[in-house]
């Protein structure tokens, strides 16, 4: 009975041991390999600025990424840009255990304590299109949007031949990737001394407030010889003041060099209104977006790192034939 007792004692203590080991060997795998998901269980949020048509190619690049990959989607659009409004959403999605986000940013500062507040909590955070570098994010998918700048640089100053006052017309004033094209258009325009950048307006990326700001520019600056528009609607901003009887004597003199290709920014390059655009890739950055959370949250995707999803010079010349 004794002899009995002992090996059950034993056999007692070798289990309790093989359980500690187990727990031991669990907590020692790398993060994200012991609990890693099987797909059906991940929801991801992309939150994009606001609700503007580029936003909506960002979209369809993320839907589709998660339907292929079989993961929860949801897709969160602010109601404003006010940078509270972000906070806000995360806040929620935070609550609701999400477990990965992706966001562009309105106010980079604005979201960087509750965005490092949901890596903390587990959720794995990336920025896309538009970045918060401090909010501890484990990357940036979109535009290496100061080599943007100089490429408009680069287009408006042969234009010019060189010579001439310009504007910028930029959306959210503390966006960075919109001031990350700006630094990159002054950078640019280094080496054409005889352009001058005469004045430089925000917008909040709003279309009405846009076709304003362009036309006080306008009656502020005749002799303008050119415009940059850096954020969405400052292509069809300007068209839109360059198709009214007050300026259109304007159009096809005015060099105007937008961003992304809205339809009516397409529509502008058409009817010569604007003379180019920088056309991003927002249905892979909606993609790749979402295929890196999923790695991240599996565990699969140790070292993240930026990914420049680059851009097109789109003139009339390609208008037909450039592809996203």
């Amino acid at each position: 009975m004794q002899r009995t007792l002992t090996l059950a004692a034993r056999t007692r203590s070798l289990s309790a041991l093989l359980a500690v080991s187990a727990v031991a060997a669990l907590c020692a795998l790398p993060a994200g390999t012991a609990h890693a998901k099987d797909a059906k269980d991940i929801s991801v949020a992309v939150i994009p600025k606001v609700a503007v048509p580029f936003f909506d190619d960002c979209n369809n690049g993320a839907k589709t990424a998660a339907d292929k990959l079989s993961v929860n989607y949801q897709w969160v659009v602010p109601q404003n840009t006010q940078g509270s409004t972000q906070v806000q959403i995360i806040e929620d999605l935070i609550s609701k255990h999400v477990d990965g986000i992706a966001i562009s940013v309105n106010e980079p500062k604005s979201v960087e304590s509750v965005m490092k507040r949901a890596e903390k909590s587990g959720i794995k955070v990336l920025t896309y299109d538009s970045d918060s570098p401090n909010s501890g994010r484990s990357m940036y998918i979109g535009t290496s949007n100061e080599s943007a700048g100089e490429t408009m640089a680069e287009t408006m100053g042969k234009a010019l031949n060189g010579q001439g006052d310009v504007a910028i017309v930029t959306g959210q004033l503390g966006a960075v990737n919109l001031n990350e094209r700006i630094a990159g258009i002054k950078k640019g325009l280094a080496k054409y001394p005889g352009i001058k950048v005469v004045e430089t307006q925000g917008t909040d990326d709003d279309l009405a407030r846009g076709v304003s700001v362009v036309e006080t520019t306008l009656r502020a600056h005749p002799q303008l010889k050119g415009i940059f528009g850096v954020s969405q609607v400052g292509g069809p901003a300007v068209a839109k003041v360059l198709n009214t009887k007050e300026f259109g004597a304007m159009k096809g003199k005015l060099e105007v060099i937008a961003f992304d290709d809205l339809p009516d920014t397409v529509k502008g390059v058409r009817d010569g209104s604007i003379q180019a655009i920088m056309v991003q890739r927002p249905v892979t950055m909606g993609k790749l977006a979402v295929e890196h959370l999923v790695s991240q949250i599996q565990g699969s995707e140790k070292q993240a790192s930026d990914i420049d999803t680059g851009v097109t010079v789109v003139t009339k010349n390609n208008l037909g034939s450039y592809t996203k």
